[in-house]
């Protein structure tokens, strides 16, 4: 008698629509390979922002770009202005500029260049890892460095060889995941305090991704793996604020050094001016700017950086049905201060860092 053959209920992946298969890091690398110049970019601005974070080099580390990308030929046109200023200034700021691919919601919303390059909902996640490397690239080719917020525990794969500096996001610093995976990233990365305010978060961190870890991940063929790391010796704390308003001020600082001491943290920290830190009011990130540079001229060295969100043009848009509506130069997502201030702003930081790097560099 024939054994019976009974049906398996369908109890996996009961809500997913599909799977798509995914380009592997390896095959992206191949066709967007490092170039010379943009090796040469990433080495140089890795090894500046490591001296800066340990307080080896006393210049200001400033991060400097929109609040998110979401326009090629409109990021490159920020990059080579940017890239001007990088040089001018180069004795006295090391100018790494925000290139935000992968964002985080608070509920939904549009999730990145990376995740939909086409700002449709489609979410043609291989066209943006290769979008994104591309940009990236592109921007390095300029001499400019790249920093970026770190999100998906999949993507340091395939852009780790193109970031000079990265961060974790208030929703994830206190991620294990992302504590993990930021042990093997080899640029230095800043973690945000909490959404909250919560500075400890970070702090933690910090100890936590300076040690070996093992992991899920993804090898450069696209295979599934166990990783190990080392751990990453330049973490460093980033103060945005948080619910309570913001955290930059003196006494701030020092309550974040305290914990930092406490957790035998040795690392600078830098200030996110937007956020809290400006009640979300981007006009409000020249206060937070000016007073910080001001703690640093007075003699505060552990604040060895500051992140501003610029645009080519100030204020924000929400991004309408048809694209071709979309007004040029200003972010869809956080508002930014526009180009005019950011050329004003960097060069007042540029004046006001004169004295302290000569002293500095004399003693």
């Amino acid at each position: 008698m024939p054994e019976k053959v009974i049906s398996e209920p369908v109890i996996a992946n009961t809500h997913v629509s599909r799977f798509d298969p995914l380009t592997s890091p390896r095959d992206l690398k191949a066709e967007l390979p490092l170039t010379e110049k943009a090796q040469q970019t990433v080495t140089r601005a890795r090894q500046s922002v490591q001296r800066i974070v340990h307080k080896e080099d006393p210049r200001l580390l400033l991060i400097v770009g929109p609040c998110s990308i979401h326009d090629e030929a409109q990021a490159l046109e920020y990059a080579a202005r940017l890239a001007k200023l990088r040089t001018q200034y180069a004795d006295r700021l090391e100018i790494v500029m925000r290139v935000y691919m992968d964002k985080p919601r608070t509920t939904v919303g549009w999730r990145g260049y990376l995740n939909d390059p086409h700002m449709n909902g489609q979410n043609d996640f291989n066209l943006g890892l290769k979008m994104t490397r591309r940009l990236m690239l592109k921007i390095n080719e300029l001499g400019v460095p790249v920093g970026t917020e770190l999100l998906d525990p999949f993507v340091p794969q395939y852009i780790d060889d193109q970031l000079s500096w990265g961060a974790i996001g208030a929703r994830t610093t206190e991620s294990q995941t992302h504590r993990a995976m930021v042990s093997g990233v080899s640029a230095p990365v800043g973690f945000k305090n909490g959404t909250g305010g919560n500075i400890k978060l970070a702090v933690d961190a910090i100890v936590s991704a300076g040690k070996p870890h093992t992991f899920l991940g993804i090898t450069d063929e696209g295979q599934a793996a166990v990783v190990s790391t080392r751990g990453n010796p330049d973490g460093h704390v980033i103060l945005r604020g948080g619910r309570f308003g913001p955290n930059y001020a003196a006494e701030h600082v020092q309550e974040t050094l305290g914990l930092m001491t406490d957790a035998k943290v040795t690392a600078g920290l830098v200030v996110d001016c937007s956020h809290h830190n400006s009640n979300y009011q981007f006009e409000k990130q020249l206060d937070a700017w000016h007073d910080v540079i001001l703690q640093r001229v007075a003699g505060n060295d552990a604040l060895i950086g500051l992140m501003l969100e610029s645009n080519l043009n100030e204020g924000k848009q929400g991004i309408p049905a048809d694209h071709a509506d979309l007004k040029y130069g200003v972010s869809v997502t956080d508002a930014c201060v526009g180009w005019e201030s950011t050329e004003e702003l960097l060069k007042w930081a540029y004046e006001q860092m004169g004295a302290v790097v000569k002293s500095e560099v004399v003693s």
